[in-house]
Protein backbone atom coordinates (compact mmCIF):
# COMPACT_ATOMS: atom_id res chain seq x y z
CA UNK A 1 0.00 0.00 0.00
CA UNK A 2 1.44 3.43 -0.74
CA UNK A 3 1.61 6.92 1.37
CA UNK A 4 -1.66 7.92 -0.21
CA UNK A 5 -3.78 4.99 0.20
CA UNK A 6 -2.36 4.46 3.63
CA UNK A 7 -2.53 7.87 5.46
CA UNK A 8 -5.31 9.22 7.45
CA UNK A 9 -4.83 13.06 6.87
CA UNK A 10 -7.68 15.79 6.63
CA UNK A 11 -7.34 17.38 2.85
CA UNK A 12 -4.68 15.79 0.30
CA UNK A 13 -5.59 19.14 -1.67
CA UNK A 14 -3.66 21.27 0.52
CA UNK A 15 -0.43 19.84 -0.30
CA UNK A 16 0.76 22.89 -2.08
CA UNK A 17 0.60 25.37 0.64
CA UNK A 18 2.23 22.94 2.68
CA UNK A 19 5.35 22.52 0.20
CA UNK A 20 5.95 26.17 0.18
CA UNK A 21 5.91 25.70 4.21
CA UNK A 22 8.22 22.95 3.86
CA UNK A 23 10.24 24.45 1.43
CA UNK A 24 10.55 27.78 3.27
CA UNK A 25 12.03 25.34 6.40
CA UNK A 26 14.47 23.72 4.42
CA UNK A 27 15.96 26.56 3.06
CA UNK A 28 16.78 27.71 6.54
CA UNK A 29 18.05 24.49 8.20
CA UNK A 30 22.01 24.19 6.37
CA UNK A 31 22.95 21.25 9.07
CA UNK A 32 20.15 19.01 8.32
CA UNK A 33 20.54 20.23 4.39
CA UNK A 34 24.27 18.45 5.46
CA UNK A 35 23.14 15.37 7.17
CA UNK A 36 20.89 14.85 3.96
CA UNK A 37 23.60 14.30 1.77
CA UNK A 38 25.27 12.12 3.99
CA UNK A 39 22.07 10.10 4.51
CA UNK A 40 21.80 9.98 0.83
CA UNK A 41 25.08 8.64 0.17
CA UNK A 42 25.40 6.53 2.91
CA UNK A 43 22.16 4.91 3.39
CA UNK A 44 21.85 4.18 7.21
CA UNK A 45 18.40 3.48 6.85
CA UNK A 46 18.04 1.35 4.12
CA UNK A 47 14.79 -1.55 4.55
CA UNK A 48 13.98 -0.15 7.90
CA UNK A 49 10.33 1.44 9.05
CA UNK A 50 10.74 4.65 11.26
CA UNK A 51 7.82 5.76 13.22
CA UNK A 52 7.56 9.27 14.11
CA UNK A 53 5.98 11.56 16.87
CA UNK A 54 6.44 15.20 16.45
CA UNK A 55 4.81 18.11 16.49
CA UNK A 56 3.53 18.23 12.98
CA UNK A 57 4.68 21.22 11.09
CA UNK A 58 7.25 22.29 8.33
CA UNK A 59 10.45 21.57 10.33
CA UNK A 60 9.39 18.22 11.27
CA UNK A 61 8.26 17.55 7.82
CA UNK A 62 11.56 18.27 6.64
CA UNK A 63 13.71 15.75 9.01
CA UNK A 64 10.86 12.73 8.14
CA UNK A 65 12.01 13.79 4.73
CA UNK A 66 15.87 13.39 5.81
CA UNK A 67 15.11 10.76 7.57
CA UNK A 68 13.55 8.93 4.76
CA UNK A 69 16.72 10.16 2.40
CA UNK A 70 18.44 7.94 4.27
CA UNK A 71 16.69 4.73 2.99
CA UNK A 72 13.76 4.57 5.62
CA UNK A 73 9.69 4.26 5.24
CA UNK A 74 8.65 6.58 7.34
CA UNK A 75 5.31 6.86 9.24
CA UNK A 76 4.81 9.85 11.11
CA UNK A 77 2.14 11.15 13.40
CA UNK A 78 1.48 14.65 15.31
CA UNK A 79 2.59 14.70 19.35
CA UNK A 80 -0.25 17.84 20.12
CA UNK A 81 -3.89 17.55 18.28
CA UNK A 82 -3.79 21.39 17.72
CA UNK A 83 0.06 21.71 16.53
CA UNK A 84 -0.52 19.32 13.62
CA UNK A 85 -0.71 21.67 9.98
CA UNK A 86 -2.77 19.90 7.87
CA UNK A 87 -1.58 21.30 4.65
CA UNK A 88 2.06 20.06 5.73
CA UNK A 89 -0.09 16.72 5.68
CA UNK A 90 -0.98 16.51 2.97
CA UNK A 91 2.60 17.32 1.73
CA UNK A 92 4.30 14.94 3.03
CA UNK A 93 1.84 12.57 1.55
CA UNK A 94 2.85 13.97 -1.64
CA UNK A 95 6.22 13.34 -1.05
CA UNK A 96 5.82 9.45 -0.56
CA UNK A 97 5.69 9.42 3.27
CA UNK A 98 3.12 8.23 5.11
CA UNK A 99 1.05 10.16 7.59
CA UNK A 100 -1.21 9.69 9.88
CA UNK A 101 -2.24 12.80 11.31
CA UNK A 102 -4.73 15.96 11.39
CA UNK A 103 -5.25 19.22 13.54
CA UNK A 104 -7.32 18.98 16.54
CA UNK A 105 -8.75 15.23 16.00
CA UNK A 106 -10.73 14.85 19.41
CA UNK A 107 -9.16 12.17 21.80
CA UNK A 108 -9.88 8.89 20.89
CA UNK A 109 -8.99 9.90 17.11
CA UNK A 110 -5.62 11.18 18.55
CA UNK A 111 -5.13 7.88 20.45
CA UNK A 112 -6.12 6.00 17.42
CA UNK A 113 -3.61 7.99 14.55
CA UNK A 114 -0.70 7.20 17.16
CA UNK A 115 -1.89 3.34 17.31
CA UNK A 116 -1.80 3.62 13.73
CA UNK A 117 1.92 5.09 13.22
CA UNK A 118 2.77 2.32 15.78
CA UNK A 119 1.06 -0.11 13.42
CA UNK A 120 3.19 -0.08 10.52
CA UNK A 121 5.33 -2.06 12.68
CA UNK A 122 8.59 0.49 13.12
CA UNK A 123 12.29 -0.63 13.83
CA UNK A 124 13.48 2.55 15.04
CA UNK A 125 11.03 5.40 17.07
CA UNK A 126 11.52 9.20 17.16
CA UNK A 127 9.31 9.84 19.91
CA UNK A 128 8.11 13.27 21.72
CA UNK A 129 6.69 13.26 25.29
CA UNK A 130 7.09 9.25 25.23
CA UNK A 131 3.82 8.81 23.88
CA UNK A 132 4.71 6.23 20.94
CA UNK A 133 7.06 4.41 23.71
CA UNK A 134 4.10 4.05 26.16
CA UNK A 135 1.51 2.87 24.25
CA UNK A 136 3.84 -0.08 22.97
CA UNK A 137 4.85 -0.86 26.45
CA UNK A 138 1.61 -0.56 28.07
CA UNK A 139 -1.34 -1.19 25.21
CA UNK A 140 0.52 -2.85 22.13
CA UNK A 141 3.28 -4.60 23.14
CA UNK A 142 2.32 -7.42 20.31
CA UNK A 143 4.68 -4.37 18.50
CA UNK A 144 7.87 -4.49 20.34
CA UNK A 145 9.14 -6.91 18.40
CA UNK A 146 11.01 -4.87 15.90
CA UNK A 147 11.43 -1.99 17.54
CA UNK A 148 15.58 -1.86 17.62
CA UNK A 149 15.05 1.77 19.95
CA UNK A 150 14.47 5.29 18.82
CA UNK A 151 15.43 8.77 20.49
CA UNK A 152 13.30 11.26 22.55
CA UNK A 153 12.54 14.63 22.00
CA UNK A 154 11.46 16.46 25.38
CA UNK A 155 12.44 16.88 29.56
CA UNK A 156 8.56 15.23 29.81
CA UNK A 157 9.29 12.14 27.53
CA UNK A 158 12.87 11.44 29.70
CA UNK A 159 11.33 10.88 32.69
CA UNK A 160 8.63 8.72 31.47
CA UNK A 161 11.46 7.05 29.58
CA UNK A 162 13.43 6.97 33.15
CA UNK A 163 10.58 5.74 34.94
CA UNK A 164 9.98 3.10 32.70
CA UNK A 165 13.97 2.07 33.14
CA UNK A 166 13.78 1.98 37.14
CA UNK A 167 10.79 -0.36 36.85
CA UNK A 168 12.95 -2.71 34.46
CA UNK A 169 10.00 -2.19 32.04
CA UNK A 170 12.22 -0.72 29.05
CA UNK A 171 12.21 -2.83 26.47
CA UNK A 172 15.03 -1.19 23.88
CA UNK A 173 17.33 2.22 24.10
CA UNK A 174 16.21 5.48 23.98
CA UNK A 175 18.69 8.53 23.19
CA UNK A 176 17.78 11.40 25.57
CA UNK A 177 18.05 13.91 22.54
CA UNK A 178 16.47 16.77 24.81
CA UNK A 179 19.63 16.30 27.21
CA UNK A 180 22.16 17.17 24.62
CA UNK A 181 23.96 20.55 24.82
CA UNK A 182 22.80 21.40 21.34
CA UNK A 183 19.21 20.78 22.37
CA UNK A 184 19.11 22.64 25.94
CA UNK A 185 21.24 25.49 25.34
CA UNK A 186 19.67 26.35 21.96
CA UNK A 187 16.30 24.54 21.33
CA UNK A 188 15.03 25.28 25.30
CA UNK A 189 16.59 28.42 25.52
CA UNK A 190 16.66 30.48 22.60
CA UNK A 191 13.99 28.22 20.36
CA UNK A 192 10.49 28.18 23.41
CA UNK A 193 11.72 32.31 24.45
CA UNK A 194 10.54 33.36 21.28
CA UNK A 195 8.14 30.83 20.01
CA UNK A 196 6.25 31.58 23.28
CA UNK A 197 6.26 34.95 23.23
CA UNK A 198 5.42 34.89 19.20
CA UNK A 199 2.31 32.51 20.06
CA UNK A 200 1.31 34.82 23.44
CA UNK A 201 1.17 38.23 21.18
CA UNK A 202 0.08 36.45 17.84
CA UNK A 203 -3.01 35.16 19.59
CA UNK A 204 -3.39 38.35 22.33
CA UNK A 205 -2.03 41.26 19.88
CA UNK A 206 -1.66 43.25 23.56
CA UNK A 207 1.75 44.79 24.68
CA UNK A 208 3.80 43.19 27.40
CA UNK A 209 5.77 46.10 28.37
CA UNK A 210 5.24 47.36 31.51
CA UNK A 211 3.23 43.87 32.33
CA UNK A 212 4.07 41.55 35.10
CA UNK A 213 4.88 38.28 33.77
CA UNK A 214 5.23 35.43 35.90
CA UNK A 215 7.31 32.54 34.60
CA UNK A 216 6.67 28.89 36.35
CA UNK A 217 9.41 27.26 36.27
CA UNK A 218 13.15 28.25 36.11
CA UNK A 219 14.78 25.37 34.00
CA UNK A 220 16.44 25.78 30.38
CA UNK A 221 12.85 26.70 28.73
CA UNK A 222 11.72 29.18 31.62
CA UNK A 223 15.13 31.10 31.55
CA UNK A 224 14.48 31.84 27.62
CA UNK A 225 10.73 32.70 28.27
CA UNK A 226 12.14 35.07 31.18
CA UNK A 227 14.53 36.64 29.12
CA UNK A 228 12.52 37.72 25.97
CA UNK A 229 10.09 38.96 28.49
CA UNK A 230 12.70 40.99 30.22
CA UNK A 231 13.21 42.23 26.47
CA UNK A 232 9.60 42.82 25.65
CA UNK A 233 10.14 45.47 28.52
CA UNK A 234 8.15 43.16 31.14
CA UNK A 235 8.62 43.10 34.78
CA UNK A 236 9.21 39.41 35.52
CA UNK A 237 8.64 37.32 38.51
CA UNK A 238 9.72 33.38 39.29
CA UNK A 239 8.51 30.96 40.61
CA UNK A 240 10.44 27.55 41.83
CA UNK A 241 10.89 24.42 43.67
CA UNK A 242 14.39 24.52 43.15
CA UNK A 243 16.61 26.80 45.47
CA UNK A 244 19.66 26.61 42.89
CA UNK A 245 17.91 27.43 40.26
CA UNK A 246 15.75 30.23 42.37
CA UNK A 247 19.17 31.78 43.52
CA UNK A 248 19.92 31.96 39.21
CA UNK A 249 16.58 33.34 38.72
CA UNK A 250 17.69 36.43 41.25
CA UNK A 251 21.08 36.86 40.20
CA UNK A 252 19.40 37.23 36.69
CA UNK A 253 17.87 40.39 37.86
CA UNK A 254 14.44 38.58 38.39
CA UNK A 255 11.51 38.83 41.36
CA UNK A 256 11.36 35.78 42.94
CA UNK A 257 8.59 34.25 45.18
CA UNK A 258 6.11 31.52 45.75
CA UNK A 259 2.98 30.95 43.40
CA UNK A 260 0.95 32.16 46.03
CA UNK A 261 2.44 35.62 46.07
CA UNK A 262 3.05 36.02 42.37
CA UNK A 263 -0.33 35.04 41.42
CA UNK A 264 -1.64 38.56 43.01
CA UNK A 265 1.12 40.10 40.75
CA UNK A 266 0.88 38.80 37.61
CA UNK A 267 -0.56 39.84 33.73
CA UNK A 268 0.77 36.83 32.04
CA UNK A 269 1.33 33.45 33.43
CA UNK A 270 3.67 31.17 31.71
CA UNK A 271 4.06 27.61 32.68
CA UNK A 272 7.16 25.83 31.81
CA UNK A 273 7.65 23.20 34.51
CA UNK A 274 6.69 19.56 32.95
CA UNK A 275 4.58 19.07 35.96
CA UNK A 276 0.58 19.38 36.68
CA UNK A 277 -1.10 21.59 38.62
CA UNK A 278 0.98 24.45 38.93
CA UNK A 279 -1.47 27.01 38.66
CA UNK A 280 -4.45 25.86 40.39
CA UNK A 281 -7.38 26.92 42.75
CA UNK A 282 -6.07 28.99 45.47
CA UNK A 283 -4.20 31.09 42.60
CA UNK A 284 -7.02 31.72 40.81
CA UNK A 285 -8.14 32.95 43.69
CA UNK A 286 -6.27 35.85 44.16
CA UNK A 287 -5.66 36.88 40.33
CA UNK A 288 -5.82 40.31 38.53
CA UNK A 289 -9.03 40.67 36.73
CA UNK A 290 -7.79 40.09 33.27
CA UNK A 291 -5.29 37.79 33.91
CA UNK A 292 -3.94 35.05 30.94
CA UNK A 293 -2.69 31.88 31.39
CA UNK A 294 -0.38 30.16 28.93
CA UNK A 295 1.14 27.22 29.18
CA UNK A 296 4.59 25.87 27.35
CA UNK A 297 5.39 22.59 29.08
CA UNK A 298 4.36 19.59 27.08
CA UNK A 299 0.70 18.35 28.60
CA UNK A 300 -2.42 20.22 29.04
CA UNK A 301 -2.27 19.95 32.72
CA UNK A 302 0.07 22.08 33.85
CA UNK A 303 -2.58 25.17 34.04
CA UNK A 304 -5.66 23.38 36.17
CA UNK A 305 -8.53 23.25 33.95
CA UNK A 306 -11.34 21.72 35.86
CA UNK A 307 -10.48 23.79 39.47
CA UNK A 308 -10.82 26.88 36.58
CA UNK A 309 -14.03 25.90 35.62
CA UNK A 310 -15.13 25.04 38.93
CA UNK A 311 -14.81 28.40 40.28
CA UNK A 312 -16.40 30.04 37.49
CA UNK A 313 -20.19 30.72 35.67
CA UNK A 314 -19.35 31.16 32.13
CA UNK A 315 -16.98 30.66 29.30
CA UNK A 316 -16.64 31.57 26.05
CA UNK A 317 -13.99 31.77 23.34
CA UNK A 318 -13.37 35.46 22.75
CA UNK A 319 -10.99 35.33 20.40
CA UNK A 320 -9.13 32.18 18.07
CA UNK A 321 -6.95 30.17 20.77
CA UNK A 322 -8.09 32.48 23.93
CA UNK A 323 -10.78 31.55 26.59
CA UNK A 324 -12.41 33.74 28.77
CA UNK A 325 -13.43 32.28 32.37
CA UNK A 326 -15.81 34.59 33.98
CA UNK A 327 -15.73 33.79 37.45
CA UNK A 328 -18.60 34.14 40.19
CA UNK A 329 -17.28 37.15 41.68
CA UNK A 330 -17.29 38.79 37.91
CA UNK A 331 -13.18 38.46 36.92
CA UNK A 332 -12.27 37.55 33.91
CA UNK A 333 -8.83 35.07 33.21
CA UNK A 334 -7.78 33.87 30.05
CA UNK A 335 -6.67 31.11 29.26
CA UNK A 336 -4.78 30.16 25.90
CA UNK A 337 -4.85 27.35 23.58
CA UNK A 338 -6.63 25.59 25.99
CA UNK A 339 -3.60 25.34 28.16
CA UNK A 340 -1.34 23.60 25.91
CA UNK A 341 2.02 24.54 24.07
CA UNK A 342 1.10 27.86 23.56
CA UNK A 343 3.82 28.10 20.79
CA UNK A 344 2.77 25.45 19.10
CA UNK A 345 -0.94 25.42 19.57
CA UNK A 346 -0.79 28.84 18.92
CA UNK A 347 2.04 29.34 16.87
CA UNK A 348 4.21 28.15 14.21
CA UNK A 349 6.94 26.37 17.09
CA UNK A 350 10.46 27.15 17.04
CA UNK A 351 12.37 29.07 14.63
CA UNK A 352 13.83 26.83 11.87
CA UNK A 353 17.57 27.84 12.51
CA UNK A 354 17.40 26.56 16.27
CA UNK A 355 15.16 23.43 14.98
CA UNK A 356 18.18 22.86 12.61
CA UNK A 357 19.92 21.63 15.17
CA UNK A 358 17.81 20.03 17.37
CA UNK A 359 16.67 17.61 14.78
CA UNK A 360 19.96 17.13 13.21
CA UNK A 361 20.52 15.59 16.65
CA UNK A 362 17.55 13.55 16.16
CA UNK A 363 18.56 12.11 12.62
CA UNK A 364 22.10 11.66 13.88
CA UNK A 365 20.95 9.65 17.40
CA UNK A 366 18.47 7.88 15.45
CA UNK A 367 21.53 6.44 12.73
CA UNK A 368 23.78 6.33 15.92
CA UNK A 369 21.04 3.47 18.29
CA UNK A 370 20.32 1.63 14.62
CA UNK A 371 24.27 1.17 14.67
CA UNK A 372 24.59 0.39 18.47
CA UNK A 373 21.04 -0.84 20.12
CA UNK A 374 22.65 -4.13 20.87
CA UNK A 375 25.77 -2.53 22.82
CA UNK A 376 23.47 0.07 24.28
CA UNK A 377 20.43 -2.26 25.84
CA UNK A 378 17.35 -1.63 27.01
CA UNK A 379 18.45 1.93 28.83
CA UNK A 380 18.11 5.31 28.42
CA UNK A 381 21.64 7.11 27.05
CA UNK A 382 22.85 10.44 26.37
CA UNK A 383 23.76 11.66 22.80
CA UNK A 384 27.51 10.88 22.50
CA UNK A 385 29.46 14.19 22.82
CA UNK A 386 31.02 13.58 19.50
CA UNK A 387 27.55 14.25 17.41
CA UNK A 388 26.76 17.09 19.51
CA UNK A 389 30.45 18.48 18.66
CA UNK A 390 29.38 17.58 14.66
CA UNK A 391 26.41 19.57 14.90
CA UNK A 392 28.17 22.51 16.18
CA UNK A 393 30.55 22.72 13.73
CA UNK A 394 27.97 22.15 10.78
CA UNK A 395 26.07 25.28 12.38
CA UNK A 396 29.39 26.91 12.65
CA UNK A 397 30.68 26.40 9.14
CA UNK A 398 27.34 27.01 7.95
CA UNK A 399 27.65 30.52 9.52
CA UNK A 400 30.71 30.96 7.22
CA UNK A 401 32.91 31.04 11.08
CA UNK A 402 35.35 29.36 12.78
CA UNK A 403 37.00 28.71 15.77
CA UNK A 404 40.56 27.95 17.49
CA UNK A 405 42.30 24.41 17.97
CA UNK A 406 44.49 23.24 20.74
CA UNK A 407 48.37 22.71 19.30
CA UNK A 408 49.97 20.01 20.94
CA UNK A 409 52.07 21.56 23.03
CA UNK A 410 48.49 23.28 24.34
CA UNK A 411 47.19 19.76 24.45
CA UNK A 412 50.31 18.05 26.57
CA UNK A 413 49.97 20.79 29.07
CA UNK A 414 46.30 20.58 30.06
CA UNK A 415 47.05 16.77 30.27
CA UNK A 416 50.21 16.90 32.63
CA UNK A 417 49.78 17.41 36.53
CA UNK A 418 53.62 18.54 36.60
CA UNK A 419 54.45 20.83 33.77
CA UNK A 420 51.68 23.49 35.54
Amino acid sequence: MNAKEASIIRDLSLAPEGHLKIDWASAHMPVLNRIKEEFEREQPFAGLKVAISLHLEAKTAYLAKVVAAGGASVAITGSNPLSTQDDVCAALVEDGITVFAKYNPDPAEYKELLIKTLETEPDLIIDDGGDLVTILHAERRDLLKNVRGGAEETTTGILRLKAMEREGQLQFPMVAVNDAYCKYLFDNRYGTGQSVWDGINRTTNLVVAGKTVVVVGYGWCGKGVAKRAQGLGANVIVTEIDAIKAVEAYMDGFAVMPMEEAAKHGDFFVTVTGNRDVIRGEHYAVMKDGAILSNAGHFDVEVNKPELEALSESKRTVRRNIEEYKLKDGRRIYLLAEGRLVNLAAGDGHPAEIMDMTFALQALSLRHVNEQYEAIGSKVVNVPYELDEQVARFKLASLGLSIDHLSDEQKKYLDSWTEH
